[in-house]
């Protein structure tokens, strides 16, 4: 579904965290998505260059770059998120609400555990 609309999946995936939490720091786009730093800057390039995406320097901290929405990104993902969303219950809807919590729980481990990884190797 995502393929349908030009995205990869990681397209899809900072403009649906950008979406739902407002702009972010690249910094904290890398770790919200569990990809590196280098991802990041690839994934927003692509999406500068469609016109999805913007940067912007904070004001405070100049070493700080935020990514935001364009207004033509926002539109996008206004209109393929629910499909999406959609898709996903669909998916899911196979498991019972208590492996859709257990599910829920395990995923959330293996983020932590892929953070704790990654803090280590630093």
């Amino acid at each position: 579904m995502i393929r349908a609309y030009g995205l990869t999946t990681p397209q899809f995936a900072l403009m649906e965290a950008l979406y739902h939490l407002g702009s972010l720091p690249l910094s904290e786009i890398g770790q919200k998505l569990l990809v590196t730093s280098g991802n990041v800057t690839y994934v927003m390039d692509n999406l500068v260059e469609l016109g999805l995406v913007s940067r912007e320097r904070c004001e405070d901290d100049r070493r700080v770059i935020y990514a935001l929405l364009t207004p033509k990104g926002e539109a996008m993902i206004e209109r393929i998120f629910p499909r999406h969303a959609k898709e996903v219950r669909e998916l899911f809807g196979v498991l019972s609400p208590e492996e859709q919590n257990h599910l829920r729980d395990l995923l959330k481990k293996l983020g932590r555990a892929e953070r704790i990884d990654a803090e280590q190797a630093v």
